[in-house]
């Protein structure tokens, strides 16, 4: 499987470049990755702290890490990489990294080249980012390595009769901070016991939203005190739902704000014309009277954490087919949140789910319903919002946890 595994890699190599031609975010990620060596020049001869974050989503769970470990120890340089051009496309001008760039591709040389390059004291993968040549490379030269906020499932390769060197790999890990007994019990079951159940990080993340001002005058002025969903990072399929819901069922007295994934102008004014009631962009908003408006479409991006503050109900985008979306952010101000039915991946949302707080639904009929009966009781909107706060409550601390362990490698 290992020799298999670095063929595929050396194919991939080969075949990304012509891919790249015909596709805008492989050309990215083609691009990014020749500047990587570059890149960590500076980092040599120091001392060097490595966190590494697939994407977006991961960059979130190491942050309350980067910010901890930026406080802590001031002398070490950060450098933070990702794998996806979703992640490194938005986060490159990091403030409290030293250097931001792409991971290279994990074949043997890269690894080799990479490690030796910038020398870490420290590597910090986030949650299920495992790279064999890398960690190898990592283990080779005994750099101490943990996982932080890690998830594991049966169905991956660690866990079938085949994936030999891929739990060889994992024995890179100094430590396992993961998310769930789950997890810990599937880690145990291959003879790893360096395992601590610490939570996800993404929930300190977040509680220090409500520690900010989330004011936006604009949204304030638009909202004028009257019942707002928020529909935040939506894909075609989730605005389907919601277009039909504003046309058709909405009332009066209800306002809307969508946050889209998709920012390309085109897509934009295709939302904005299927909706008949009187809509506002973000990018026109300085000519109307934002009071007089219904609809909100925000095409813009960085703000969408701080508008799902002025929400009565939240929905989140991608739970219908892409992938779901953050639904922390909004869960931590305390209100409802509706998302698709395929959410099996995200253990925050099986939980909130299971617990009342999160709104499942798969077509127009259960949408509509839903969002017409949290709109007329003010109690269940009340009780299913306290129901998210006291998850994002119970389970904060995962950061201080691994702060900690850290204390004893630096």
């Amino acid at each position: 499987m290992k020799v298999i595994y670095n063929f595929l890699v050396f194919i991939t190599s080969l075949l990304l470049p012509v891919i790249a031609l015909f596709n805008k975010k492989i050309k990215l990620f083609v691009a990014g990755r020749t500047a990587t060596f570059s890149k960590i020049e500076p980092l040599k001869n120091k001392k060097t702290i490595w966190i590494h974050a697939a994407s977006l989503g991961e960059f979130e769970q190491a942050r309350p890490i980067v910010e901890k470990i930026k406080e802590k120890y001031p002398e070490h340089a950060l450098l933070v990489t990702f794998f996806s051009p979703s992640g490194y496309e938005i986060r490159k001008d990091y403030q409290l990294a030293t250097v931001v760039c792409y991971l290279p591709l994990d074949t043997k040389a890269n690894a080799r080249k990479f490690i030796a390059a910038i020398n870490p004291t420290l590597a910090i993968f986030i949650k299920y980012e495992f790279w064999p040549n890398l960690l190898n490379e990592l283990k080779r030269v005994e750099v101490p390595t943990i996982l932080v906020s890690g998830i594991l499932r049966e169905k991956q390769l660690f866990f079938q009769w085949y994936g030999g060197f891929m739990r060889e790999s994992l024995k890179a890990f100094h430590h396992f901070f993961v998310q769930d007994k789950n997890s810990k019990e599937l880690l145990n079951s291959i003879n790893f016991e360096n395992v601590t159940i610490s939570g996800d990080t993404r929930f300190d993340r977040v509680s220090k939203i409500l520690q900010q001002d989330n004011t936006i005058d604009f949204i304030d002025e638009f909202k004028n005190n009257q019942y707002t969903i928020v529909a935040g990072s939506t894909w075609p399929e989730d605005e389907a739902l919601l277009v039909h819901y504003i046309n058709n069922d909405a009332l009066e007295n209800e306002k809307f704000i969508i946050a889209p994934h998709n920012m390309k102008e085109a897509a934009i004014l295709e939302l904005q014309q299927l909706i008949h009631k009187k809509t506002v962009l973000y990018s026109e908003k300085g000519n109307e009277n934002l009071k007089e408006c219904a609809v909100f479409i925000i095409d813009t991006v960085g703000i969408l954490t701080k508008i799902y503050a002025a929400a009565d109900v939240a929905y989140v985008g991608g739970g219908l087919k892409t992938g779901l979306h953050n639904i922390l952010e909004p869960a931590t101000f305390g209100i409802p949140v509706v998302i698709g039915n395929t959410y099996d991946k995200f253990k925050e949302a099986i939980d909130l789910v299971e617990i009342g707080g999160c709104i499942s639904i798969k077509n127009q009929e259960e949408f509509t319903k839903n969002l017409l009966h949290l709109k007329n009781d003010e109690g269940i909107r009340k009780r299913t919002g306290n129901s998210n706060k006291k998850y994002i409550e119970d389970n904060l601390g995962a950061t201080a946890f691994i702060m900690k362990y850290l204390k004893e490698v630096l």
